[in-house]
């Protein structure tokens, strides 16, 4: 039988108060999203297809999972699929290479009330894109401008070579404070005075997918970031993308004692959960037996606690081995206990585990939630898998309502809100 979550829609967004400019000058309260922004098509210019498939999307080389409602965008935003229809009429994607796309993706980010983006910059990426004039990172910082979102780099060092990838990040660092001018960009996320760089997947126990292996490296990347570059334009408030087991150096966490002291040289901690329970059930003995005492921990050594939480799993499009909607987003029930919990535990910011990743199916920005909606080829995971019949939006309302918890202006309830953005 289908659950259907009641909610009333006037006119689209008319219930949605857009929300005012968002403070850049301190992480407090904050709720960010990651933003991968890596997708495109031949025709942006750039000649391929990125991050939809192996090559020409088709049901053999498709690589995600979710399929984006694409109704608001504008004919000259749409990226035409070959051989691929929709109830027989043309398929389309999108490019995020398209100024008016990522404006667009900004825009839906004020009307919901997000405070910002955690931009996703990977090491082994770093040359192209500069070499293709960052078209991306100039697309985000000016939608941030536009709708009053902070912004912040997130390094994420998968796949990195180990001999170089720490002079990559100190290089780009550079030609990204002094070329691109993003510390000076007036929505730039800062916080106890200096703007934050993250650097994703240092300490995570998978042999060399993530270097360094040693952690004294990794505590001279990071001591050079926060006091040790040339110059104080360089200077960062210090975010790490931890293993989720961080704290305790076990499991998804390299072993060494060491690397206790790299995980406390940082000023924020983000560990990384996204697949570590699969249920509301699991969720809370997580907060019982690792979130709560990670809290105390980073209180312990002055941090600032980034929880990560997530809204499902699937990826059986890119690892056509793996179960269809591995971890179900049950109707929202699933994120929602993750930040409800969070925040009970003390958390004061949280990370949302992302914006756009249709990829690992964790987007949670508009997708269509019925399986008639998508592609009539392949495999689509859409929101009707869980028995639900909800709004393409009914993640984005989700993750306002979750911001507005963080802001302190709805009373925490462990209870999934009936309608989320009212």
């Amino acid at each position: 039988m289908t659950v259907r979550i009641a909610f009333i829609l006037i006119s689209g967004l008319s219930l949605l108060q857009a929300a005012g400019p968002v403070d850049p000058s301190t992480l407090d309260n904050k709720v960010l999203v990651g933003y991968q922004g890596w997708f495109t098509c031949p025709q942006d210019g750039s000649q391929r297809w990125t991050h939809w498939s192996r090559g020409v999307p088709a049901v053999d080389t498709l690589t995600i999972e979710l399929y984006p409602d694409l109704h608001e965008l504008d004919p000259d935003e749409r990226c035409e699929v070959p051989g691929m229809t929709i109830q027989g009429q043309p398929a389309y994607l999108f490019s995020s290479r398209n100024p008016k796309t990522v404006s667009r993706h900004f825009r839906w980010m004020q009307e919901y009330g997000l405070d910002g983006v955690l931009v996703q910059r990977f090491v082994g990426e770093i040359s192209r894109k500069r070499a293709e004039g960052d078209a991306v990172l100039k697309n985000i910082m000016a939608a941030a401008r536009e709708s009053g979102r902070t912004f912040a780099i997130e390094y994420d060092i998968s796949g990195g070579n180990p001999e170089t990838f720490a002079q990559t990040l100190k290089d780009d660092w550079i030609y990204l404070v002094d070329e691109l001018k993003v510390t000076a960009h007036p929505n730039y996320q800062r916080h106890n005075g200096k703007p934050i760089v993250s650097v994703w997947g240092m300490g995570l126990s998978d042999g060399n997918a993530h270097p360094p292996a040693d952690p004294l490296e990794a505590k001279e990347l990071i001591g050079w970031f926060r006091s040790k570059a040339p110059e104080a334009r360089y200077h960062v408030t210090f975010m790490g993308g931890t293993p989720a087991r961080w704290a305790t150096l076990t499991k998804d966490s390299r072993t060494e004692p060491a690397w206790a002291e790299v995980y406390a040289a940082m000023d924020v901690v983000q560990p990384w959960t996204v697949g570590r329970y699969t249920t509301p059930q699991g969720a809370d003995r997580w907060k019982a037996d690792v979130l709560a005492p990670d809290i105390k921990r980073a209180a312990a050594n002055h941090q600032v606690y980034m929880p990560v939480v997530f809204p499902g799993f699937s990826w059986h499009n890119l690892k056509r081995t793996a179960k269809e909607n591995q971890i179900p987003r049950l109707r929202g029930e699933f994120l929602w206990r993750q930040a409800y919990n969070a925040r009970m535990a003390g958390a004061k910011v949280l990370k949302i585990a992302m914006f756009d990743e249709v990829d690992e199916g964790t987007a949670i920005f508009k997708v269509v939630p019925h399986r008639k909606q998508a592609p009539d080829q392949g495999y689509w995971l859409t929101w009707d898998a869980d028995g639900a019949d909800l709004p393409s939006d009914w993640y984005l309302r989700l993750a306002g309502e979750i911001t507005r918890l963080f802001h302190g202006q709805v009373k925490p309830s462990a209870k999934l809100p009936a309608h989320p953005g009212r």
